[in-house]
């Protein structure tokens, strides 16, 4: 189905990204599920598999704690809770760097197509071309994510302020990284060059990048806790039924089942959460990158003195 166009390289207000972030999501959040579980299917079963080590492994371990000396041994238990919890970082960090690429890429994609289907293999074809500067990118990325951790920490002891300038850092460094990322991609720009440009536009538009993050990051959080609160309400019944009806629910097949089904939805549910974030900063690069260059406007003046 061929939708209205939405012009990203156009100067836009916070309240005006705001509204066309939302627009944009609800045009495309169905074609961009459709590549999302394309590329990211055996990342699902994955999690699917990390989250039947963690389960078992916590529920194993809290069931056969030792108490007062008397118990099974835990060893087995804590290896699956240990092999679960290294599974998920490895999983995570896999599935932060293809899908922060593929919710980039697929913005550049809506963009040049002005509107037209996004090609899934177009959207992998341009992330397997930069797979070596994503990559750069992002080892960059946790190497100053983990500096400003450690500045964090320090500041965060001055009462209410540091707290607060902690969290507008985070903010900051949250736009920086997206600008930056959809520079090098759009642009065709080197790592370094990239982060120069990104953090060009942040330090010109410093406020319109962090207002812009924190208010749909909240948006954002709300819907997740809304869509959260559909499982969370049945397994609250099913606990409070089984309990009800005397069901050891540590023992119990079906409640590990429903166990490890909730917490895959929850991580794949985060994956997805992390394209919805990058969104807001490619609608933030193509509003600044316009502000700051007028590429658009000036097509749209020469494509006029054309007609003429």
């Amino acid at each position: 189905m061929q939708h209205k166009h939405i012009p990203l390289k156009q100067q836009r207000d916070v309240g005006e990204m705001i509204t066309v972030y939302f627009e944009f999501f609800k045009q495309n959040f169905k074609p961009f599920l459709n590549i999302f579980i394309s590329y990211n299917g055996i990342f699902i079963l994955g999690f699917l598999g990390v989250s039947y080590l963690l389960v078992t492994g916590f529920i194993g371990t809290f069931v056969n704690t030792p108490v007062f000396g008397i118990g099974a041994d835990t060893s087995s238990y804590e290896a699956y809770f240990i092999s679960g919890v290294v599974g998920f970082i490895v999983l995570f960090m896999i599935t932060a760097l293809l899908n922060y690429s593929l919710a980039a890429v697929y913005m550049i994609q809506y963009q040049q197509n002005k509107g037209g289907a996004v090609e899934k293999k177009k959207v992998w074809e341009m992330v397997k071309q930069n797979l070596g500067k994503i990559f750069l990118f992002v080892i960059l990325a946790m190497f100053m994510y983990v500096v400003l951790v450690v500045f964090g920490v320090i500041i965060s002891f001055i009462p209410l302020l540091g707290t607060i300038a902690y969290y507008i850092m985070i903010l900051a460094f949250m736009s920086w990284m997206g600008l930056s990322f959809m520079a090098m991609i759009n642009d065709n720009k080197e790592v370094t060059d990239a982060f120069g440009e990104g953090w060009k536009l942040l330090r010109k538009y410093f406020w319109k990048s962090v207002l812009s993050n924190l208010v749909i990051g909240m948006l954002l959080g709300i819907l997740m806790m809304v869509v959260l609160m559909v499982p969370g309400i049945l397994i609250g019944i099913y606990a409070f039924h089984s309990l009800d009806t005397g069901v050891d629910l540590a023992n119990s097949p079906v409640a590990n089942v429903i166990w490890t089904l909730a917490l895959s939805f929850v991580l794949i549910l985060y994956t997805i959460n992390q394209s919805l974030s990058q969104f807001v900063n490619g609608i933030l690069y193509y509003s600044l990158h316009e502000e700051t260059y007028n590429e658009a406007t000036r097509e749209r003046i020469e494509n006029i003195g054309a007609g003429e």
